[in-house]
């Protein structure tokens, strides 16, 4: 037998098992065959050959997940584009699989909650895994896309901090200083290799470039520290977080979620720009009417780094907001209001608001709006960039 004849030569073991494979392509024992040589390959680190039989090996048997799995992290290890490719198909193939997955079939000896953490963690990694397959390929839409949907199930260093690296790539600081302050925050927690000292840097050099110095880095930094750390306190303890942002005094003090993946954005980088806010919910008419007048203006102001632009959603169930926003497709970043709402004493929808660079209110509008609704906009937010008018403080809660 080729295995006998080897001994413990696993380099002789793979030559006899090809040879063997040659002169019976056919045999029933190919199963075993193509195992025994992807792990022969791997002790004598043949990592393509390696690749090779555990693709033929997935071929056979596509339901062995662990197989599949080695075999995409060969082809992410060693791979062109071509090899990246197959393992992104591969991926979707495991992910497809933890999707059909049923706890009916788990062992006695696991509860349905360790059955779910699991099932959790498993499709977090894999989402992190075709993700990283995505940047490589470069399409990095993709690529974010896997890793907000990874952050979302279960927040990971690894996840920030790629999400990060794209934000950084596209010029969006704000974004990059976002997500490299949460995966510095998670960096310690075990859930994904990033170092804190290299994603500080990251950081720190984004910090730089958007504003010139370092001035009130360390102040963002423990922000996002404490908020995320709040955020992984509550999910520990399994209590929902029916009061958001409670002890904030600021709108700069709030951390949304973006409503299509939950994942956090704190406003506080953005303190010193105009704030432009639409809330609304998707139960309200007159809010689907002004949508794109709200957008309209927002065009105009695209190149203006000074001026935001987001929506605030505050429907209470907030389950009809990702089915809402992917048939009308809003091109405003939308985010829930998380409490925004009661600090800055919205009581019907739509409500637009101005927020000046100081943080007051300059332009309030209620309802639908009037012909000139465009217009009144555009001017107050131009007003408020050049610091021209009268405003009004942001109130603290319960004023």
């Amino acid at each position: 037998m080729a295995i006998d004849a080897a001994g413990s030569d696993r380099a002789a073991l793979v030559k006899n098992l090809e040879a063997y494979l040659k002169q019976y392509p056919d045999a029933k024992s190919r199963p075993q065959i193509y195992r025994a040589l992807v792990e022969a390959d791997l002790q004598i680190q043949d990592n393509a050959h390696a690749a090779e039989y555990a693709e033929r090996l997935v071929a056979l048997a596509p339901e062995d997940m662990s197989m599949t799995l080695l075999a995409i992290q060969l082809l992410e290890r060693n791979g062109d584009d071509a090899a990246l490719k197959r393992a992104e198909n591969y991926a979707t193939r495991v992910l497809d699989f933890i999707a059909r997955s049923s706890p009916d079939g788990r062992s006695p000896r696991v509860s349905l909650k360790e059955w779910e953490a699991e099932h959790h963690r498993d499709e977090m990694s894999v989402l992190l895994l075709r993700g990283r397959l995505a940047m490589k390929l470069k399409d990095s839409d993709a690529a974010a896309k896997d890793f907000s949907a990874s952050y979302a199930i279960q927040p990971s260093a690894a996840a920030a901090e790629k999400l990060g690296e794209i934000s950084e790539m596209k010029k969006d600081s704000a974004d990059a200083l976002r997500e490299y302050a949460q995966a510095f925050a998670l960096a310690d927690n075990g859930r994904g290799s990033a170092g804190r000292r290299e994603i500080r840097d990251k950081m720190g050099n984004v910090w730089r470039l958007a504003h010139g110095s370092g001035t009130g880095f360390g102040d963002y930094l423990l922000q996002v520290f404490d908020e995320v750390s709040k955020q992984e306190a509550v999910q520990a303890a399994g209590v929902p977080i029916a009061n958001r942002n409670a002890g904030a005094k600021s709108a700069y003090d709030f951390t949304l979620r973006r409503a299509e993946d939950g994942v956090p954005f704190p406003l506080l980088p953005f303190k010193g720009k105009v704030l432009v806010v639409n809330f609304w919910a998707t139960w309200c008419g007159p809010c689907r009417a002004l949508a794109p007048l709200f957008e309209h203006v927002s065009l105009a102001f695209r190149g203006d780094p000074a001026v935001v632009f987001l929506g605030a959603n505050c429907d209470e169930d907030e389950s009809l907001v990702a089915p809402f926003l992917a048939v009308e497709q809003p091109k405003i970043n939308m985010y829930f209001a998380d409490g925004l709402d009661r600090l800055l004493a919205i009581t019907s929808f739509p409500t637009v608001l101005v927020i000046d660079r100081d943080g007051k209110i300059t332009f309030r509008s209620e309802g639908f709006g009037d012909d000139d609704f465009e217009k009144h906009l555009s001017d107050a937010i131009h007003q408020a960039a050049a610091g021209e008018s009268a405003s009004a403080p942001i109130p603290a809660p319960g004023e």
